[in-house]
């Protein structure tokens, strides 16, 4: 199988899903893709962003990870996409990345690429499956490969069993999360493979 090249591709407030992504980007090294780990650009007002401390502390420490690009999306075979649900889908701030993605998909170069997706909320029922299925649904109008886990490894029961994509409690991601997190890595890596040959 050849090494795919896989776009890990973020959006955290305050940090789990930056940790999330992290975890998913040395799993996907380790099972042999070429990994490029990029956040989505803040779009939230600086006057807000920087009223929580919180929050500006987690976009600092996150300065030095680039931006998610349209090159970036080109370039990947597969795509590990994690950011926290906001009312049942996917934070604005990755909506509005998505939003800029028209031109590759009129032209064919989001199609038969494989994707995954993570998720994060405040509590166990704060739309983490409704935020995996609608973005999911994106990413069939894109024409890609969805790749969930699904029941494929223990660590995806030990974790919480969510079989659309890890999901994890905001600021609780553990040890059980990071194995689940790194299966659904290297299960993405490995679809990946398969496909681009």
């Amino acid at each position: 199988m050849s090494q795919p090249n896989i776009a890990v591709i973020f959006y955290s407030t305050y940090g789990t899903n930056h940790a999330v992504a992290m975890a998913a980007a040395d799993a996907a090294r380790a099972a042999g893709a070429e990994v490029r780990l990029r956040r989505v650009r803040e779009t939230a007002p600086k006057d807000i962003v920087e009223g929580q401390d919180a929050w500006k502390a987690q976009l600092k420490k996150m300065h030095d990870i680039p931006e998610a690009s349209v090159d970036d999306m080109e370039w990947a075979d597969g795509y590990f996409f994690s950011s926290p649900t906001r009312f049942g889908v996917v934070a604005s701030q990755m909506r509005a990345f998505i939003d800029t993605l028209g031109g590759l998909w009129a032209n064919g170069k989001l199609a038969d690429k494989c994707l995954t997706a993570t998720t994060s909320a405040q509590n166990p029922h704060g739309g983490q499956e409704a935020t995996l299925l609608s973005l999911y649904t994106t990413a069939m109008h894109w024409g890609s490969i969805i790749v969930a886990p699904g029941y494929t490894d223990q660590s995806i029961y030990d974790a919480g069993g969510n079989p659309y994509g890890f999901s994890a409690i905001a600021g609780g991601f553990d040890d059980a999360g990071r194995k689940a997190v790194a299966h659904q890595a290297k299960r993405l890596v490995e679809m990946t493979a398969r496909i681009t040959g």
